[in-house]
């Protein structure tokens, strides 16, 4: 009896939240009819509002309002660049980390802010598990690893890192900003931001926060790779971020007894999707238990990763 009354019950709500959303769909469709912006307009919004909500808005007032957070008097940081994906689960904290150990060994001074709130990995891959303390002055200072790399997460705050981290979207996006201005990080030259999946609150607040010069977008060998990209390229235009390029991992499998490369996820697409968009293709990395590995003990300073070359030299160009 209860479950019939459960189901009626959530057929209803069903029902009613699909009246709303045809409604709001009338009156956007409705309203867009009613607007006419002139074609030059410098308004990012000239599609979306009328003359009487754009007596407040910024662009109508002389020009967008920032929301750059300022770093700190005790930070100097002159690159901050982006490492984001359309989706989860392709190795998005593997690359981060691989482009901010070959900078370092470049011999620039690099540091990972892991905006990955909800699922950080950066600590763990460096060996970093002692907790960072603020000081008299109210700002942390970033674990810093035995090659100088600094690093910042919520997992070097917990008293234990295996405990999960349940705080709503505002929540994380404040903690981010709080990662970039209340962290006395020093002399770096490259920042490195390693966000969560997707195009929601976290890369937005990076986008707009932090002073951000370029997106690197990573990526695996499957046919929702088109989308995928294309979403991260699109959020990231659609905020007036420079997508430095695109990086496939898991691209291939060397087999260890002939050196044949095997496409497990099938043929790459990565090639054609960059040429599309006239973004370049970083680099393609392998399948390599090995790297996992020493991964997983902390080593990650010693992985020799050759095939982000490319992605070195963009970044040096910066």
């Amino acid at each position: 009896m209860n479950d019939k009354h459960i189901n009626k019950h959530s057929i209803g709500e069903v029902i009613a939240i699909t009246n709303i959303f045809c409604e709001i769909q009338q009156l956007l469709s409705h309203r867009k009819k009613e607007i006419k912006m002139p074609e030059n307009s410098s308004c990012s919004s000239a599609g979306s509002c009328t003359k009487s909500s754009c007596e407040g808005c910024p662009s109508h007032n002389g020009g967008p309002q920032s929301f750059l957070v300022e770093q700190n008097k005790f930070s100097n940081i002159k690159h901050v660049i982006g490492v984001v994906s359309g989706k989860g689960g392709v190795g998005k904290s593997f690359v981060t980390s691989s482009l901010a150990v070959n900078m370092a060994k470049k011999g620039y001074k690099v540091g990972i802010l892991d905006a990955d709130i909800t699922g950080p990995s950066i600590p763990k891959m460096f060996g970093a598990h002692d907790q960072i303390l603020g000081d008299e002055n109210g700002l942390m200072h970033p674990y810093e690893t035995k090659e100088g790399i600094k690093l910042i997460s919520v997992n070097l705050l917990m008293d234990n890192e295996e405990d999960p981290v349940i705080w709503r979207g505002p929540v994380i996006a404040g903690v981010v900003k709080q990662f970039w201005n209340e962290t006395a990080w020093g002399d770096i030259d490259y920042l490195f931001v390693d966000m969560p999946p997707g195009t929601g609150d976290v890369p937005l607040t990076v986008f707009q926060s932090l002073p951000v010069d370029g997106i690197v977008i990573v990526t695996s060998p499957q046919e929702l790779v088109n989308m995928i990209v294309k979403k991260a390229y699109n959020m990231a235009e659609a905020m007036h971020i420079t997508v430095l390029g695109v990086v496939e991992n898991f691209s291939y499998l060397k087999c260890p007894d002939c050196g044949k490369e095997i496409k497990l996820f099938g043929e790459s697409h990565i090639d054609e999707i960059a040429k599309e968009l006239s973004v370049p293709v970083l680099g393609k990395l392998p399948l390599d238990t090995s790297y996992a590995a020493i991964a997983d003990k902390g080593d990650f300073y010693s992985i020799e990763n050759d095939h982000l070359a490319k992605a070195t030299e963009v970044l040096e160009r910066i």
